[in-house]
């Protein structure tokens, strides 16, 4: 069987010990499908005017990400509002 870098360096990860047990995983699990479930909940509509430009970088990124732009563009927001998401300082 053939193994991508990705997975020979989790696998590698996994056999040097650097993973540990979550105590009580379901209640950690539980918590998470809850933040997954709030972000994701859409109860408003938003109407926006970008640049072309910008749409279009957008909807590379999100292709490359696998999602839809409008979902990309939902997530930054979220991350932003929530403080995940900083503006770099140079």
């Amino acid at each position: 069987m053939k193994v991508g870098k990705e997975e020979k360096e989790l696998l590698d990860s996994v056999e040097q010990e650097e993973w540990v047990s979550i105590p009580d995983s379901r209640k950690e699990a539980k918590r998470y499908q809850e933040y997954a479930r709030a972000t994701f909940r859409k109860d408003k509509r938003v109407n926006i005017r970008i640049s072309e430009k910008d749409l279009t970088k957008i909807q590379k990124r999100a292709l490359q990400e696998g999602l839809p732009y409008q979902t990309l563009i939902s997530s930054i927001l979220h991350k932003f509002v929530t403080g995940q998401l900083k503006q770099k300082t140079s």
